[in-house]
């Protein structure tokens, strides 16, 4: 495979099975598990990427940085990303197809142009998105490979503490030097209910995140909210939010994985308290180090100004 072409493991075992793979003799192979002898050479087709099928609409976009190969968009809570069922339109794929036009990259699908990776809905924050095939795979392969810097700022119930004989006896939880929490719990398919995610003891895909408290709400001692910094070494879904409910402290206002109940401003914020502050990889045409910060969006701020004047 050409150096930096960037095609995930699954990306490769699909274009196998559909037929993109040959021998240097031209005879097909469609079994991904087939087992190679050294110096066996083999010849990838890449199919032509498939035209968007979005349309593109003028939606109003946030950019933080934009060039040939890519864009940098601060998105705004409430905003889907790419369409899917119930959301085929007024997405961000819809705004970048309209913001970008027909160089806009393919190769992450018809329904995924230029989308390198993502943030939930209701998650306000950077996100990047490729504006060509190369970029798109260059960018893909650093996400791969962990080497990108995401940081989120997150409130949460209550304060992680390393004194919490419970936090102590639960697996994959651990306390690393400067008060920093390190989740490591497999995430997958909640057993139970499909369209959850939960930390499984078996199966799912391994996941680790850190957290750090950067300021606490409440009483002395007995806080009922916290800052938390988040940052992530893998990228699975829903990752933050299902890794601290398994810690103790789900996200304020989070709806699938938090609970309800009480008064004020961490029963009213209406939307999981998490924002993408801190994006940072190496660019995929010049290999210089980009680092993008975004501040808290108003409703984050309000909360967070209430649970500083006592509120809670």
């Amino acid at each position: 495979m050409p150096e930096g072409l960037g095609l995930s493991r699954s990306r490769l075992q699909a274009l196998i099975e559909q037929g993109a793979v040959a021998r240097a003799d031209g005879a097909p192979v469609t079994d991904p598990r087939l087992r190679m002898e050294p110096g066996a050479e083999m010849v990838l087709t890449l199919p032509p990427a498939l035209p968007a099928t979005a349309a593109a609409e003028p939606i109003p976009l946030v950019v933080v940085f934009e060039d040939a190969d890519l864009i940098v968009i601060d998105k705004p809570a409430g905003l889907v990303v790419h369409p899917a069922p119930g959301a085929r339109e007024g997405t961000l794929v819809n705004a970048l197809l309209h913001h970008c036009g027909p160089s806009l990259s393919g190769i992450g699908g018809a329904l995924r142009p230029g989308i390198v990776h993502r943030i939930d809905k209701d998650t306000s924050g950077l996100l990047v998105a490729a504006k060509n095939d190369a970029a798109h795979q260059a960018l893909a392969a650093q996400f791969a490979a962990h080497r990108l810097e995401r940081r989120y700022l997150a409130v949460v119930r209550g304060a992680p503490d390393p004194a919490d004989p419970r936090l102590a006896g639960l697996a994959g939880v651990s306390w690393e030097p400067g008060g920093v929490l390190r989740i490591e719990g497999r995430i997958g398919r909640h057993p139970g209910d499909r369209k959850r995610m939960a930390v499984l003891s078996a199966g799912g895909k391994p996941a680790v995140t850190r957290a750090r408290v950067l300021e606490r709400f409440g009483p002395k001692g007995a806080p009922s909210a916290s800052l938390v910094e988040c940052w992530l070494e893998t990228g699975r879904t829903h990752q933050i939010r299902v890794h601290l409910t398994f810690a103790g402290h789900p996200l304020i206002g989070d709806s699938v994985y938090g609970r309800r109940g009480g008064s004020g401003p961490l029963a009213d914020f209406p939307r999981q308290a998490l924002h993408a502050a801190t994006l940072g990889f190496l660019h995929p045409r010049s290999g210089e180090a980009m680092r993008f910060d975004a501040p808290p969006p108003e409703d984050f701020a309000t909360l967070l100004a209430k649970l500083r004047a006592g509120a809670s």
